[in-house]
């Protein structure tokens, strides 16, 4: 018999969610929606149930809680800048503990993963899950906090969702759940590739409305290609969250390291109880510099190499894996180190196939140091995506 109390057993069985729940869940949203879904997200959301403990919970949190103290050190410019909207604190979680690979301040899949937990509610599953309970009103108000903090009592009326080429992202689903979330609070929204936006005197149009606030998912984190949507948020014509302040501040990769830097947090007059629990949540992250390439080469099976700017995985590489002409690139850009923390793994069944163990990394939402929500990647392979049968976003419960 199962201890349902215990998740590394739970996570040996074949517990799934109620899929034909999901389904429901993903006819509601209309026709859009629908045809947005394509056959690429046949993986988006995986059948598996992730169990996590609540110690591994506790230390999540205690390590969100140790970055906040870190960073709200220096707060200049707030109000204007606010606080940054679906902070991603992304988790391996494994025997040794729970440990955070990095912080994203774009991330995505908020509004994918509220609708999936959303339709599990009343699924009869085992623990608790991880979310507030109304997700959607929770995240409007994270916005409408946004606004606030930059213009006080004047009423929020239109939103643009800025991406590239926003149809043809992968995530372009999330920003129709987005765009009709906030549509039902009564505010105007448009999902628009930045090159629609009309720069004029007082600000930006989406045709012939004036923006009052941007939800920015560019990962041009310093918008250096799109000057007329800096401009404006300089100008303060326009509030912009997530921001460039946010990524410097919380997810350029260099902040790592100095989050596992004892003897500089030290010096700051970070609390000792999160001295410690940021170098316990945290592997050890080190800058890399050429002048270091031999020391790297020998050690490089003790680390994973990512580049300072990076996102979604691109250009990271475990060091156990990288070949000699891989390793030269890395020496000659501009990169981190950080320890090798392995992924937790969850059993599996895919079409009545024996069990399979996958991957899994955990991300907790996170607006204001508060977690909102908190979902699973299963997937196989280097980094986490959406190509893995049996993989993609998955429900995770705390049990214990």
């Amino acid at each position: 018999m199962v201890d349902v109390s215990d998740a590394a057993s739970l996570n040996t069985q074949p517990v799934q969610i109620n899929r034909r729940a999901l389904d429901a869940a993903l006819i509601a949203p209309g026709a859009a929606f629908q045809a947005g879904m394509s056959d690429g997200h046949r993986h988006l959301f995986s059948d598996a149930v992730l169990f996590v403990d609540a110690e591994q919970v506790a230390q999540m949190q205690a390590v969100i809680d140790a970055v906040e103290e870190v960073v709200r050190r220096d707060k200049s410019g707030m109000p204007e800048n606010g606080l940054g909207v679906f902070y991603g604190y992304d988790f391996h979680l494994n025997g040794e503990g729970a440990h955070l690979i990095e912080i994203n301040t774009n991330a995505g899949g908020a509004f994918l993963n509220a609708l999936l937990i959303d339709s599990q509610r009343d699924a009869g599953l085992s623990g608790k899950a991880l979310a507030d309970p109304n997700l959607e009103q929770t995240f409007t108000a994270m916005f409408r906090n946004e606004w606030k903090l930059a213009r006080g009592d004047a009423p929020l009326q239109c939103i643009a969702i800025i991406d590239e080429q926003p149809a043809a992202q992968y995530l372009y689903p999330e920003f129709l759940l987005a765009k009709t979330c906030f549509e039902q609070a009564g505010i105007a929204a448009h999902i628009l590739d930045p090159s629609d936006l009309q720069a004029r005197d007082d600000g930006l149009y989406a045709g012939g409305q004036k923006v009052d606030l941007v939800y920015n998912r560019l990962t041009d984190f310093s918008l250096q290609a799109y000057p007329h949507l800096r401009s404006a948020w300089e100008k303060l014509q326009v509030v912009l969250t997530p921001n460039p302040v946010h990524y410097e501040r919380y997810a350029d990769k260099r902040k790592l390291a100095w989050l596992t830097d004892e003897y500089h947090l030290q010096a700051a007059n970070v609390s000792q109880t999160n001295i410690t629990a940021l170098l316990r949540g945290i592997p050890q992250t080190r800058l890399v510099h050429a002048e270091d390439a031999e020391q790297w080469w020998t050690e490089r099976k003790q680390w994973f190499f990512k580049p300072v700017n990076g996102y979604g995985s691109k250009g990271a590489y475990r060091g156990d894996k990288v070949t000699r002409r891989v390793f030269e690139e890395i020496m000659r850009s501009d990169y981190v180190a950080q320890r090798l923390a392995m992924p937790g793994e969850r059993a599996v069944s895919v079409a009545d196939a024996e069990p399979q163990a996958l991957k899994y990394d955990v991300r907790c939402y996170v607006y204001d140091g508060h977690i909102q929500l908190v979902a699973a990647r299963l997937y196989q392979g280097q980094a986490t995506n959406f190509r893995t049968p049996g993989g993609g976003f998955a429900v995770v419960r705390v049990v214990g």
